[in-house]
């Protein structure tokens, strides 16, 4: 995309985000995911406002990067307002986001022909205070890149995320490398909940937070958001947690 189209397209985008306003980002400075094995592993008990967080879908396979979107998806429906999302591939479904309670009627979709512009528009975006959160999908993330992405959002307090999406092993290899990023995920598809009778249950995804700053990492296996946007632990494994903190509380005592 040419300089000057990438302006006037910036332009329109600003316009609209104006028009729609919004409520912008919910009170407080955290957003938790309701999971006291996830949210007693981050700062504030949650996904922090006004910071960048950086999401990878395990491996190449394409059902890997939908559910990175999808959780972030996720999140973003438990916020008000409207959401800004820049990608280059037009490939984002909205009855998925529709699925795990993002309404497709809130989210901004941003375009641009290439990924340098997708961070361009993420940046922009950013600065309206107004917006929910913004989203970009790119396959490369530098540091520079990285911590303007962090200050635009410290600056408008709102939350942003970038979802890395691996084109090739030489991208995968890039993730290995630093950024600014407050958080960084993996999530991966996982065979889904089983069913008494023939059937596809509810998906489940293998979450593991990889990177925190001044929190913990982890891993977690939960069932996938549902169309009121809760994430939830299988039965089974909640049983068998709830089972190991008596065990643990019965050898204390």
């Amino acid at each position: 995309m040419e300089r000057g189209a990438a302006t006037a397209s910036l332009a329109g985008l600003k316009a609209r985000i104006a028009r729609i306003g919004g409520s912008g980002k919910a009170r407080g400075t955290v957003l938790p995911f309701g999971i006291s094995e996830i949210d007693r592993r981050l700062p504030g008990g949650g996904v922090s406002f006004g910071a960048l967080h950086e999401i990878v879908g395990s491996g190449l396979g394409a059902m890997h990067g939908a559910a990175a979107a999808l959780f972030v998806a996720g999140v973003l429906a438990r916020t008000k307002g409207p959401v800004l999302w820049c990608l280059n591939t037009h490939d984002l479904f909205a009855p998925a986001l529709s699925s795990v309670g993002l309404h497709p009627d809130r989210v901004i979709y941003a375009e641009p022909d290439d990924e340098k512009t997708v961070l361009f528009c993420m940046e922009e975006g950013l600065r309206h205070a107004g917006l929910a959160g913004v989203v970009g999908e790119v396959s490369r993330l530098s540091m520079t890149a990285s911590r303007r992405l962090q200050l635009a959002a410290e600056a408008s307090g709102v939350i942003a995320f970038v979802i890395r999406h691996w084109r090739n092993a030489a991208a995968a290899d890039a993730f290995r490398q630093l950024t600014a990023a407050t958080t960084r995920w993996r999530i991966t598809a996982a065979p889904s909940s089983p069913l008494p009778v023939a059937g596809i249950g509810r998906p489940r995804w293998l979450v593991a937070l990889i990177r925190s700053r001044a929190g913990e990492c982890g891993e977690w296996e939960v069932e996938a958001c549902d169309a009121q946007d809760r994430l939830a632990l299988p039965a089974d494994l909640a049983d068998r947690s709830a089972q190991a903190e008596d065990g643990r509380r019965s050898a204390a005592a």
